[in-house]
């Protein structure tokens, strides 16, 4: 059932979890869908011996497509018209990932939705924002 505008007040959120313990089998999976073969999101040896890192990690569109999810998942499908994330810090194998929509305006049948998905640490790993059309 998709929002209505009349349920919605400034402030409100929505939280999900997105993943538990995130695994190395779950990146290298996106690499392949993707087409995004980084060795430094598939390549352990790569990644800490000559880029730097102390392991792999997700690619940022990764979680923003998990982000992504929950943003459809609060608001109902087909009903997004904006979204945009930026990536504020490195997701780990192992990471929990959390989400939060909250409501920012409602008007004109539109929701304004600021985005923020942390980690387990309470690290925020993205932050956005989404526009959803909404029931009147």
């Amino acid at each position: 059932m998709a929002l209505a505008a009349k349920d919605l007040n400034v402030g409100d959120t929505y939280t999900e979890c997105l993943v538990e313990d995130l695994k190395r089998t779950q990146i290298v999976m996106y690499a392949g869908s993707s087409g995004d073969y980084n060795p430094v999101h598939t390549d352990e040896k790569f990644t800490k011996e000559v880029a730097g890192y102390p392991s792999v990690f997700a690619h940022g569109m990764l979680t923003m497509g998990m982000t992504g999810r929950m943003v459809t998942n609060y608001v109902g499908d087909g009903r997004v018209t904006k979204y945009g994330v930026r990536f504020t810090s490195q997701v780990w194998p192992g990471d929990t990932l959390n989400a939060t929509a909250t409501v920012d305006d409602v008007t004109d049948g539109v929701v304004t939705l600021s985005v923020e998905t942390t980690n387990q640490d309470g690290v925020v790993v993205l932050s956005g924002y989404a526009n959803a059309r909404v029931d009147t």
